[in-house]
């Protein structure tokens, strides 16, 4: 495997590092290293999706995985225990709590990220600069500002980098955003997005110490995060703003990445952005909102609707998925093509996309064996289109008002679809989750400018919406500028 030159992070010993631990070495035939195609790899973060990453690396044939990495020893040592019981692993693991130490270690081919939100792009450059691949969970950002220097560094150093949307690595969602780009179903108008996925409350934590077995200040790392409480570790830090995105770019990431696929091809960000939302019923500390509809329009017509609403109730609708509204009525919902006025719908027929196979990891596997960045089903400029589309409405949803919940809060003009779409989450959320109308409140955001090639918001609220842009890093864990990538 060819190795691009790279530059060294670690400077000394990073305090903490666990030993190597020999696995399986009784089954032999592991040992022995120097195949050119094999891919070695160091897993960040290994709860939640940390261990599909464990799982699937380890199932790839001639793929080591040489380093976990998390910054708590509690994990870590989980992490271990875990992949000394998997029969595939047949080589040295070491655990550590810094990512710089594998990014330091010359025989390291590529890291896989699954930590907070927080880290995503900053890994991914580390990566980059290192000359390591990496496959980087969604969102592949945390802000827009470090998604564009994540593209920057992915342009300049040529590494593979994959994106952890998995539908991009799937023949048949494939095949159907090439029929609708070819206009097999009339012009597309509405792509639509779901993240409907019952979620409950997280209470109040208070400040305390972090415990004994947490490294807080990896934790943390670029996070400008002063107090530890109980809520951010291992999975809550998702609802605080910065730490995470809440669920329009986590589980929604995917199904984002899906609307904008089906968008005309020459399309890159949205004109104009709006959101309108809340965090109802449960009463916590979490920040982002729990229940979202926004809009996207774009330069030829075209809009990117998304519906987020996790609060559940008796009855409750779990809606992961996407939807398809052509100009001439005809839509696409659940599978099944609805011409215009019809009730009764056809099942899809279409012929399978190209994609590189072997799902998401075995591709990005490939992609990293054969040094082919454009064999990536995800890279980093459709990774950061995505993102950057989440990133516009939770920020249109930030500068938001208060306004009274019912059904003049949502006013799109002229925009019968829009405000059709707005009453059907209304309605569930007063009648199924028993929202009181007129007695709490929608967060109702502005409609926010943005400009796609400089990547800055305009118009009336630029002031306010361009702060949003960049969040701060915490000394030694800074983001740098895109031209110093």
């Amino acid at each position: 495997m060819s190795r691009i030159r790279r530059r060294t992070f670690l400077k000394g010993v990073v305090a903490g590092a666990v030993p190597i631990v020999a696995l399986n070495h009784s089954s032999g035939g592991g040992e022995v290293l120097g195949a050119n195609d094999r891919l070695r790899v160091a897993i960040c973060g290994l709860n939640g999706r940390g261990k599909t990453h464990m799982r699937e690396f380890a199932n790839l044939p001639n793929v080591e995985i040489v380093y976990v990495v998390d910054p708590d020893q509690e994990v870590l040592d989980r992490a271990l225990s875990s992949l000394q019981e998997n029969p595939n692993v047949k080589n040295k693991v070491r655990g550590i709590p810094d990512v710089r130490t594998a990014l330091d270690d010359q025989e390291i081919d590529a890291i896989s990220v699954a930590t907070p939100n927080h880290w995503h792009s900053l890994m991914t450059i580390w990566a980059a600069q290192a000359g390591k691949h990496c496959y980087v969970e969604k969102p592949a950002s945390h802000d827009i500002q470090e998604g564009r220097v994540a593209l920057q560094a992915w342009k300049k150093y040529g590494t593979v980098i994959q994106h952890g949307t998995q539908r991009r690595s799937s023949p048949e969602t494939a095949g159907l955003h090439d029929a609708i780009r070819a206009g097999k179903f009339g012009k597309l108008l509405i792509s639509y997005g779901y993240c409907c996925k019952p979620r409950k409350g997280i209470g109040f934590e208070k400040i305390s110490n972090p415990p004994p077995n947490l490294n807080w200040d990896l934790w943390r790392g670029p996070a400008e995060v002063k107090g530890y409480h109980a809520n951010f570790v291992h999975y809550d830090w998702h609802w605080f703003w910065k730490t995470g995105n809440g669920d329009m770019n986590n589980q929604g990431t995917h199904q984002l990445d899906v609307a904008m696929w089906a968008l005309d091809p020459e399309l890159d960000h949205p004109q104009r952005v709006m959101a309108l939302g809340g965090r109802f019923s449960w009463n916590d500390q979490g920040e982002t909102p729990n229940t979202m509809f926004a809009i996207a329009e774009y330069a030829n017509g075209q809009s990117v609707f998304f519906n987020v609403r996790n609060v559940n109730y008796e009855g409750y609708e779990r809606q992961v998925e996407n939807e398809y509204y052509f100009e001439d009525g005809g839509k696409i919902v659940r599978g099944k093509y609805y011409p215009a006025g019809s009730k009764e719908g056809e099942e899809v027929k279409i012929e399978p996309g190209a994609v590189t196979p072997g799902g998401a990891f075995g591709s990005f596997v490939t992609a990293c064996r054969e040094g082919r960045p454009e064999m990536s089903n995800a890279d980093m400029a459709v990774a950061h289109q995505s993102c950057v589309l989440g990133h516009l409405m939770n920020d249109s949803y930030r500068l938001g008002k208060k306004v009274p919940f019912n059904a003049q809060a949502g006013r799109f003009g002229d925009d019968r679809a829009a405000y059709d779409h707005f009453m059907k989450l209304h309605a569930i959320m007063r009648d199924g989750c028993g929202v009181p109308e007129d007695k709490e409140h929608y967060v109702v955001g502005p409609w926010l400018e943005f400009d796609g090639d400089s990547e800055v918001f305009q118009g009336e609220f630029a002031d306010q919406a361009n702060k949003l842009l960049k969040d701060e890093n915490r000394k030694g864990f800074q983001v740098p500028d895109s031209h110093r990538v």
